[in-house]
C-alpha cells in the first residue's frame, strides 16, 4: 500500500512539473492592436497620436503585437539618417488622412530611440503612413479598395507588420 502512495505521489510530481515547464517555455502572449481609433484600447502605455496603440498590461516593459495588415499610403527611404523625424509625414498630414478612415487608426513611423515604438515588416532607414487594414487579408484587401477609391494614395500598398517596444 505504501509503495502505491509513494508510486502515485512521484507520478503526480512528474506530471505537475512537466506542466509547469511546458508553461515556461511557451512562446510569449502577442498584445492585441488597438485598429479602431474610436474604441477605447485598454493599455498601461501612453502611446503618442501618429502611434499605432495596442494593449500592454501594467508593468509592461518589453512588448510585441500579434501580426497585422497595414496599408502604406506613403514610405520613404529617410534621406535624413533620422537626423529630423519629423520631416517626413507632419501630424497634419497624418490627421488629414484619419479623417478619410475614421474607423482605422492612420499611423506614422518616426526615427526610434530607445524604449519608443517600432514596427516590423518595413525596411530599415524608411518612414511611412500607414492605415490599419486589419488581422485578415480579406479584412485589408477591403480597407485597400477604400483606400485605392479616394484617389490620393496611388502607390498604396498592403503589407504584413507587428510593433512592439522595449521600455528597459
Amino acid at each position: 500500500m505504501r509503495k502505491a502512495v509513494l508510486l502515485s505521489l512521484a507520478v503526480f510530481l512528474l506530471l505537475t512539473s512537466g506542466a509547469s515547464a511546458q508553461r515556461r517555455g511557451r512562446a510569449p502572449k502577442l498584445a492585441a492592436v488597438c485598429g479602431d481609433p474610436v474604441v477605447r484600447c485598454r493599455t498601461s502605455v501612453e502611446f503618442q497620436p501618429y502611434q499605432l496603440p495596442f494593449a500592454v498590461p501594467a508593468n509592461g516593459v518589453i512588448w510585441e503585437t500579434e501580426k497585422f495588415y497595414a496599408v502604406i499610403l506613403k514610405s520613404m527611404r529617410d534621406p535624413s539618417q533620422g537626423a529630423d523625424c519629423n520631416v517626413f509625414v507632419p501630424e497634419a498630414e497624418r490627421e488629414a488622412a484619419q479623417l478619410l478612415f475614421p474607423r482605422n487608426k492612420v499611423f506614422a513611423s518616426r526615427c526610434f530611440d530607445a524604449g519608443d515604438l517600432y514596427y516590423t515588416g518595413v525596411a530599415e532607414n524608411t518612414q511611412f503612413m500607414a492605415v490599419y487594414a486589419g488581422r485578415t487579408r480579406a479584412e485589408a484587401q477591403a480597407v485597400l479598395e477604400k483606400v485605392k477609391a479616394t484617389g490620393k494614395y496611388p502607390g498604396a500598398n498592403l503589407r504584413r507588420l507587428s510593433s512592439g517596444f522595449n521600455g528597459t
